[in-house]
């Protein structure tokens, strides 16, 4: 995988239209992945009961706990 600061250099060595076109690509690739995850919570959200919602918030602080 290559790392951040291989890409940032990578990045350096592009000539300005190219760097802007990166660096439109970054955007919309963040901007896609902000509205999957929107998206993905508006279709799960109130699927949970109250109880089933406090189980869970119990499991989780639990696991958080046992992993300190």
């Amino acid at each position: 995988m290559i790392k951040l600061n291989d890409i940032v250099e990578e990045l350096k060595t592009l000539p300005p239209e190219r760097l802007e076109r990166a660096a439109d690509y970054i955007h919309r690739l963040n901007f896609a992945s902000r509205q999957e995850r929107k998206a993905a919570l508006q279709r799960t959200a109130g699927s949970l009961t109250n109880e089933e919602a406090d189980e869970l918030a119990r499991i989780i602080q639990q696991g958080c706990e046992a992993g300190r």
